[in-house]
């Protein structure tokens, strides 16, 4: 009996593995690629490789604009049960996509970071280029709010979701926008780091 309780002492006081929950759109949905091809699900591998046994939430919606991820911000949370160790927020594609202002996509991850700081959640913000085919001065808006609010809320930056992707067609799917399995590994590759440095691993 004692060593029975010993044994559940020792599991009850293991600490639990790092949560990391990916809230973005389409990028990190993994649209147009099957379930174990997705972001998360390379990101959760790839982090399992290097030593680090996270788990990986994929919090994507596809067409989501940062609008709509604020509006589902709370529930998204309150869906993963536990509070995550991490949030990589990865939003604005679909706002530029769309051309809405860009201050209209800040303000929306300003409440974003807002409220995550609120509760206390560290927080990787992934950041977006602009299509040049908007114009100068939408592109110098756009791309300066990451920046911007990184150093607002003194969370770490990831400058841009798709280098080393973004104009390579064998690293892209047929419709031009979305990454394909190699071109989610290579997002992988490159951005692990920074993860890891979120999580402090």
């Amino acid at each position: 009996m004692l060593c029975a309780a010993i044994v559940a002492s020792d599991a009850m006081a293991a600490p639990r593995a790092p949560l990391v929950w990916a809230f973005g759109d389409s990028l990190v949905a993994g649209y147009g690629l099957p379930p174990a091809q997705g972001f998360t699900a390379q990101l959760q591998a790839a982090l399992r490789r290097s030593g680090v046994a996270a788990t990986v939430r994929n919090g994507g919606v596809a067409g989501d604009t940062a609008s709509q991820a604020r509006a589902r911000l709370a529930w998204g949370l309150r869906g993963l049960k536990v509070k995550p160790d991490l949030v990589i927020v990865e939003l604005g594609a679909n706002d530029m996509l769309r051309g809405l202002p860009a201050a209209q996509a800040q303000a929306n991850l300003d409440a974003v970071l807002a409220e995550l700081r609120r509760r206390q959640i560290p927080v990787l913000l992934m950041g977006m280029r602009a299509a040049p085919n908007l114009g100068a001065d939408y592109v110098r808006g756009f791309e300066a709010m990451y920046p911007a609010l990184a150093r607002k809320y003194r969370v770490p930056l990831y400058p841009f979701f798709l280098d080393g992707v973004a104009g390579r067609r064998s690293l892209i799917q047929a419709d031009g926008l979305h990454p394909n399995a190699a071109g989610v590994q290579v997002i992988v590759r490159r951005s692990i780091g920074a993860v890891r440095r979120a999580l402090g691993a």
